[in-house]
């Protein structure tokens, strides 16, 4: 549970900039979790793995403009991440997608956001829905190109169905 809170604490810094004291905090955090401690999560604190703290770090070295280190972080998390845990992989998948955007990578970048949106498709997530929406703002230089037209074409037609569905 130390570690999950260390990692909130992590993205906080990171939306305020500070991102060098994000990366020292989750450095703690993958520490805490690698320790054999005494104290112990509860029974029902079973969400919370090394894979959701890595996840917290890819954004993070994102943010921090570290793009080699994020794309190997969030890659990895990716692999490890379960096929049933649809909410985090759209998020991933987004976050992956704006490091391919920041590698000058757009082809790369819309493959991934389909991905996510087609994993929308079958678990919504609104914070997931935001990290796709994060990615294609990163695309905008490209925004001509087929690939990114395509991602704009599902983008649009999720706006248009959550606008009815608010209604």
């Amino acid at each position: 549970m130390l570690a999950w809170l260390d990692a909130v604490e992590a993205e906080c810094l990171t939306r305020c900039g500070d991102h060098r004291q994000a990366l020292a905090i989750l450095r703690q955090a993958e520490e805490t979790l690698t320790d054999d401690s005494e104290h112990h999560s509860p029974e029902w604190f079973t969400w919370f793995s090394a894979t959701r703290l890595a996840a917290f770090k890819g954004n993070t070295e994102l943010a921090a403009g570290l793009i080699p280190q994020a794309r190997s972080t969030l890659e990895a998390v990716l692999a490890d991440l379960p096929e049933t845990d649809g909410k985090q992989r759209v998020v991933v998948l987004g976050d992956l997608a704006a490091v391919e955007a920041a590698a000058r990578r757009p082809d790369a970048a819309c493959a991934l956001l389909e991905q996510a949106l087609d994993q929308l498709s079958v678990t919504w997530y609104a914070t997931g829905m935001d990290r796709v929406r994060e990615a294609r703002r990163a695309l905008a230089a490209w925004q001509d190109s087929e690939a990114v037209r395509r991602v704009d074409d599902r983008l649009y037609s999720w706006s248009a169905t959550l606008s009815s569905l608010q209604r």
